[in-house]
């Protein structure tokens, strides 16, 4: 055992925690790609948003064919392996779960910001500045929707009847708004409760 002696350091070579085929990105580099991956998925479902928005044909991996322009359901079809590409789609499955609709809006504004951020970082602006600016930004929208905000009595009926089908417009249901935004109030305000300051609906 006397001649063992130390290992010498190095001498085992490097040790491969990751995939051989594992492409790492850093700086610039990353962050631009981020922003190509986001614009990839936004553009996935950015002709299925507005009054004429088209719908999409999905062939499901049991050979099913599903035809709708909800963004959450198209985007939950959509295998990626891009964490940004992940992390919007995951933003479109919050946004179902909290709120149940807006899952195509949410995906093509994220995008969007990401897409304005671009040629602040080619111009060597650093992230948290654009961050800040972004913050900023939001608060002076959350002021102008505050400043905008009508109060609506639930009650009025013309009022929510009006607020229903403008919600309901771009679905594939909107021909039978006639039946349908009736029962959808009618559903709402049998299971509301009215709490100390405001009326709260519990959808789950």
């Amino acid at each position: 055992m006397a001649g063992m002696g130390a290992i010498p350091q190095g001498a085992l070579g490097p040790v491969m925690v990751l995939n051989a085929k594992t492409q790492r990105q850093t700086g610039r580099e990353a962050q631009i790609g981020n922003i190509h991956a986001a614009r990839a998925v936004a553009d996935i479902i950015r002709t299925t948003l507005g009054p004429r928005s088209m719908l999409k044909m999905l062939l499901d991996p049991m050979g099913g064919i599903v035809m709708t322009n909800d963004g959450h359901c198209i985007l939950r079809e959509v295998d990626v392996s891009h964490p940004t590409a992940k992390s919007m789609i995951e933003l479109s499955r919050s946004q179902d779960e909290e709120v149940g609709d807006g899952t195509t809006s949410v995906i093509i504004l994220a995008a969007e910001m990401l897409i304005l951020a671009e040629p602040l970082l080619r111009s060597q602006l650093h992230p948290t500045i654009i961050v800040q600016g972004y913050n900023t930004a939001l608060q002076a929208a959350l002021d102008i929707c505050n400043a905008q905000a009508l109060h609506l009595d639930i009650n009025d009926d013309v009022a929510m009847t009006k607020l229903v089908t403008s919600c309901m417009g771009t679905k594939f249901s909107s021909r039978w708004n006639d039946i349908l935004v009736p029962m959808a109030i009618r559903s709402v305000l049998t299971v509301a409760r009215q709490s100390t300051d405001k009326t709260e609906v519990d959808i789950k």
